[in-house]
């Protein structure tokens, strides 16, 4: 049985509201909302505000900016997963005429696609959506920056393709499809494209003085799909869990996992983050992170998932700027991880039917040349491949219909490893996209790539 705790221990809340409590004081923060998510339930939510006894609770909404564009991402994926698109398609061949064409959809979910991070004219943000009405107005006449696929660089309009890629293979507004696709699944009915009451009102504090200043609230228009939703810290918090493990009836978790793996080189300098397919990466205290942060005028939000301890911290607040979300919304996963860890799932042996003695027979010590490695079975008649002793190249393998096994991870995701044997039937040694594997350290009798010296091992 899984070991499990729904709440968490008083000494771990109160250093989860301490760290809100500081990050509203010094962040000078009309209001501030927290929350935690671990094994997919929200276990706490806190806030504090500059009115006494109006604190938002995980019912109130805010604006959350661009986590937006990681709902957009899942509709794209839904659109992959149905057979409807793939992933290197270029962006001609489903949406026509945006003189944008040879991006493909890939490199428009991981902001490789070259393309500006905002739009010309007035800063969106703040402006009315009337006055960029076409995409043409969106991408502007410069709409490159770079060369497609070269490296990672944020881009809003981006975003608005996407959007507009799903409503034009959808024949249905990108808020309709949000809404009946993922919204209503996965239950979070709070999450709007225009506020709901109760909601906070978006504010302006002066860098220099305590004073404060209403921001506008516009609708984004054709922006929207890059940055639009209101939301709250429940709603999040059911968000959080799928993308944890995914949901069959949004996207599976091979889906969500793909989303979470690395899909463009870093920008110059930022060699501690990363972007998947709509989510933003993040090393931070000896984990990995994923989520998005988001800003529009008046609202900062930041959603982080540690999917190996199944945590998630989730930060709203109702100010422009002066807030690291992202810091803090880290500091709410790091206490819980580091007062309450994780217990590890009780060993247990492989369900009989995934016993293979023949494949039993294959694992142990193999030697790569010199190079002492361990075969181990994994589940589902998976295998994993790593050093026996100190670093190296490690790696999950998953069993091929057609026999044999495909990398999962690192250095061998996507490679194929076979099992070679004689003419007799007995095993040779194992082949990994070229590397061969055996039982012994440059033995003779084996099929070792060169030969092997005839005289043998031999001393000084």
């Amino acid at each position: 049985m899984t070991t499990s705790f729904e709440a968490l221990l008083p000494g771990t809340e109160r250093a989860l509201l301490h760290r809100v409590a500081v990050a509203q004081a010094e962040g000078r923060a009309p209001s501030l909302v927290g929350a935690v998510v671990r094994d997919g339930t929200m276990v706490w939510n806190g806030a504090r505000s500059c009115v006494d006894g109006h604190a938002p609770d995980a019912e109130t909404q805010f604006r959350i900016g661009s986590i937006t564009k990681v709902f957009t991402a899942v509709l794209v994926m839904r659109l992959r997963d149905e057979g409807l698109l793939r992933l290197d398609d270029p962006l001609e061949r489903h949406l026509k005429g945006t003189r944008v064409g040879e991006v493909t959809i890939g490199q428009l979910l991981g902001h490789s696609g070259g393309l500006a991070a905002e739009t010309p004219g007035q800063w969106w943000e703040r402006s009315s959506a009337g006055l960029r009405p076409e995409l043409a107005d969106v991408l502007g006449e410069h709409p490159f920056l770079q060369a497609p696929g070269r490296r990672h660089h944020y881009s809003n309009p981006g975003y608005t393709l996407l959007g507009s890629l799903v409503e034009e293979l959808r024949e249905r507004s990108w808020e309709e499809s949000l809404r009946h696709e993922v919204l209503e699944p996965l239950g979070m009915d709070r999450t709007t494209v225009e506020s709901v009451a109760p909601h906070a009102g978006g504010w302006a504090v002066h860098p220099w003085a305590d004073v404060m200043l209403p921001e506008p609230s516009e609708h984004l228009g054709l922006m929207a799909p890059a940055g639009q939703l209101w939301s709250t810290a429940a709603d999040l918090a059911r968000f959080a869990a799928f993308l944890s493990v995914g949901d069959e009836r949004v996207l599976d978790a091979d889906s969500v996992a793909e989303m979470r793996a690395p899909a463009s080189a870093p920008g110059e300098g930022d060699w501690e983050g990363g972007y998947g397919l709509g989510l933003q990466l993040l090393r931070r205290d000896g984990r990995t992170l994923v989520g998005h942060t988001g800003s529009l005028p008046g609202f900062v939000a930041c959603l982080w998932v540690d999917v190996e301890d199944d945590l998630a911290g989730i930060v709203l607040s109702n100010t422009t700027s002066g807030l690291p979300v992202g810091a803090v919304a880290a500091d709410l996963v790091r206490i819980v991880a580091d007062a309450e860890p994780r217990f590890p799932e009780p060993w247990r042996p492989l369900p009989e039917a995934e016993v293979d003695k023949e494949l039993l027979s294959l694992t142990g010590p193999w030697y790569w040349g010199t190079y002492a490695y361990v075969l181990r079975l994994g589940p589902g008649r998976g295998v994993l491949l790593e050093p026996l002793r100190g670093t190296g190249r490690r790696a999950r393998f998953r069993e091929l219909p057609e026999g044999g096994w495909v990398g999962l991870n690192g250095y061998y995701e996507g490679e194929r490893l076979r099992v070679v044997r004689r003419a007799d039937g007995s095993v040779s040694h194992l082949d990994l996209g070229s590397f061969v594997f055996t039982r012994e350290p440059y033995d003779p009798g084996d099929a070792v790539p060169g030969g092997v010296d005839e005289a043998g091992w031999r001393g000084l």
